[in-house]
């Protein structure tokens, strides 16, 4: 951890990609560029990720996932026991290959850890392990080899823990376990904690997060503090932090990924919005357990507008930093 002694600034996860790697993984499907290619330009899109974090501040960094596509196909692809399914829509006008589980699922070699060793060389601050959680890689793929649902999960499990354990052997100190379909199926929330419970048991010396994204919260809470990881990451900007009424009734015993940017908008928000919704915030959660960032990953802003809406993130922060002495 950082000297700061509370409202550590983050980002979720993933940051735009630049056009030149846009138009070097269209290349690179098409056959007219090798794979070599396609890495260069990740890499370099990954230093620069880096160091800009680095630069303006940022406690705790992300690698901004250069190298992926869809958070789900990219763990899919990597393990032994998916193939690629048709074309099917995400969110917008955006598209993936859904996979589909063929066989026993295996982890044949690490998935992250190269990538995650290559942006921590970069820099002295800590790096974020970023992994997608079992339970969303199966709700976000089709199973023609296991007998339910559970035991499609809990397969899954066992192999994100594998690679959770080599991130933190690697000694990575913060491990995120992005689990955004938890909150469209609150009716297998347990299932979802079961499953987490695998992947984290062990990671001793290690800060856990995972990010559940949009969703009708108020539903799942109080119960969503049973997910076994020492931070939950929420979206607050988009609700206009109604979730903080919740938490005046049964408090959040846990960290918190406080959103204080909307990362679905355009527009930049100011310093001061951010220092308002963090003031908010601070009313029901002390600063040594908040950790401040947007929303959800910047992937679907422009480069120079994720770049604002961080500087903005960081500006905002140290301003009630200074006036709580931190």
């Amino acid at each position: 951890m950082t000297e700061v002694k509370g409202l550590w600034t983050t980002q979720v996860g993933s940051l735009p990609k630049p056009p030149e790697i846009l138009a070097a993984r269209a290349d690179f499907a098409k056959g007219r560029i090798p794979r070599e290619e396609l890495k260069r330009l990740e890499l370099k899109a990954t230093e620069d990720w880096v160091r800009f974090q680095d630069e303006i501040g940022m406690d705790v960094i992300v690698d901004g996932e250069q190298y992926r596509g869809d958070m789900v196909a990219f763990f899919a692809e990597e393990l032994e026991g998916f193939t690629r399914g048709g074309l099917v829509r995400s969110y917008g006008n955006r598209y993936y290959r859904k996979p589909v589980i063929t066989g026993e699922l295996r982890r044949a070699h690490p998935i992250t850890l190269e990538w995650w060793e290559f942006a921590q060389s970069l820099t002295d601050k800590p790096v974020k392990g970023m992994l997608t959680g079992p339970y969303t890689i199966r709700d976000w793929s089709f199973d023609e080899h296991y007998d339910s649902r559970e035991d499609a999960v809990m397969a899954l499990a066992e192999v994100i823990r594998e690679e959770a354990e080599g991130l933190r052997d690697a000694g990575a100190t913060f491990i995120q376990i992005d689990e955004p379909a938890v909150s469209t199926r609150m009716d297998e929330l347990e299932l979802a904690i079961k499953a987490l419970g695998v992947v984290t048991a062990g990671l001793d010396g290690v800060h856990t997060v995972t990010h559940i994204c949009y969703g009708d919260f108020h539903n799942a809470y109080p119960k969503m503090l049973d997910l076994p990881v020492d931070q939950i990451d929420l979206e607050m900007t988009n609700s206009n932090f109604d979730l903080l009424d919740a938490f005046r009734e049964v408090p959040f015993t846990k960290s918190i990924g406080l959103g204080v940017i909307d990362s679905h908008s355009h527009r930049i928000e100011s310093a001061d919005e951010v220092a308002r919704g963090i003031r908010r915030s601070l009313e029901v959660i002390p600063p040594e357990r908040t950790f401040v960032d947007p929303d959800c990953g910047l992937k679907t802003r422009t480069v120079d507008e994720a770049k604002e809406k961080l500087r903005v993130v960081v500006e905002g922060t140290r301003r009630v930093r200074a006036e709580m002495g931190l």
